[in-house]
């Protein structure tokens, strides 16, 4: 089983956390599905999933596991997160991304210009009513999410717009 896919997702996922959150260099806890274990770990039994994540050795340092419905809360110990901490600069796409969202009084316009100051991206209309806009990295660098963006109502003078980041195959899983 290759974990190479896993960890770097654990790792976007314990990053794009921190910056939404704030860095408090405590462990951190994140819920995953076995449908995207699956996709990010290859087509495995739920009992070799967790048997390959207990066992794997990474800069994040022992992972916990408890099972929950469907899928493993997974705990990065304080050493990971901290790790993960000390690999942000602040000027990676992720981060100039949470930044530009976090503002209200923001376009779609301003948001694009995020996406394509990192990379060659497409920008699909959604029709599904989920959201209204599907955003991607035409080669996968600098990373290959599908970002599904939903622009909110107008309320006292600003607009805000807000995303949704899956993998391929969960965004395909999804059905929109």
């Amino acid at each position: 089983m290759n974990c190479e896919r896993f960890e770097k997702n654990l790792t976007d996922n314990v990053r794009e956390a921190q910056l939404k959150l704030g860095y408090d260099g405590r462990p951190m806890s994140l819920n995953y599905m076995f449908s995207t274990l699956k996709h990010l770990l290859g087509s495995q039994s739920e009992e070799e999933i967790i048997a390959e994540i207990s066992q794997l050795s990474s800069d994040l340092g022992q992972l916990s596991l408890r099972k929950i419905r469907d899928g493993v809360c997974i705990t990065i110990p304080a050493e990971g997160t901290a790790f993960v901490h000390s690999q942000t600069t602040g000027k990676e796409f992720i981060s100039e991304l949470v930044g530009t969202v976090t503002n209200h009084g923001i376009s779609l316009e301003n948001v694009l210009d995020v996406f394509r100051k990192h990379g060659q991206i497409t920008v699909e209309e959604s029709g599904s009513g989920e959201f209204d806009y599907l955003v991607k990295f035409v080669d996968g660098q600098p990373d290959d999410y599908r970002y599904c963006l939903t622009l909110e109502p107008c309320m006292g003078g600003g607009c805000h717009v807000t995303y949704h980041r899956f993998i391929a195959e969960d965004y395909d899983d999804l059905g929109f």
